[in-house]
């Protein structure tokens, strides 16, 4: 993954959907701690560092919008929604009070896992893509630890010998590879 693994807290009232993204995101080489409501997430933020924020919108007390809000004035770390809220208007909502991506539930976790790499990335520059064993080429996204793929249009099923091939060519991507070099 990283040198120093990115530090992600997760913010969800339901159980089962903080036990899923943890375990995933943990299972990527991410550090993750959960928070339940967004005061619990909010007075984590002020002890602790986090490179990236994953909220839900419905949370008891204060809601994500809000706890966006306050997590804006004190950081500029990513903020990626997930919620089971997905009109176009929650969306534009959610991008407009300052978070960075909106993804709907129910989702992919190869999604998420690609859209956190991606915030990342943006966030963290060079050092994280360089380190990142993720590889980007014409739009689909490789992830060589965990042998997943993902274009424009969603995940891509590849057989183990398909992901070698276009692991080798997206690593060679503009130049010429012999039958030999892919053999």
């Amino acid at each position: 993954m990283t040198e120093e693994a990115a530090s992600i807290l997760v913010v969800d009232d339901e159980q089962s959907i903080t036990d899923f993204v943890s375990y995933s995101l943990m299972k990527e080489g991410f550090k993750v701690d959960v928070a339940n409501n967004g005061e619990d997430a909010l007075e984590q933020a002020t002890r602790k560092h986090y490179d990236l924020f994953v909220l839900d919108i419905m949370l008891p007390g204060m809601d994500g919008y809000e706890l966006c809000r306050r997590l804006r004035s004190r950081t500029t770390a990513p903020v990626l929604f997930l919620s089971a809220r997905d009109t176009e208007l929650d969306k534009v909502v959610g991008l407009e009070i300052g978070g960075d991506d909106y993804l709907a539930k129910p989702f992919g976790v190869r999604e998420l896992i690609a859209r956190v790499r991606a915030l990342l990335r943006r966030s963290q520059g060079e050092d994280f893509a360089k380190n990142s064993s993720a590889i980007t080429a014409g739009g689909i996204t490789l992830n060589e630890d965990a042998h997943t793929a993902t274009g424009d249009a969603g995940d891509i099923d590849l057989t183990p010998r398909e992901f070698e091939l276009l692991a080798a060519l997206m690593k060679n991507a503009g130049k010429v590879v012999s039958r030999e070099d892919l053999l």
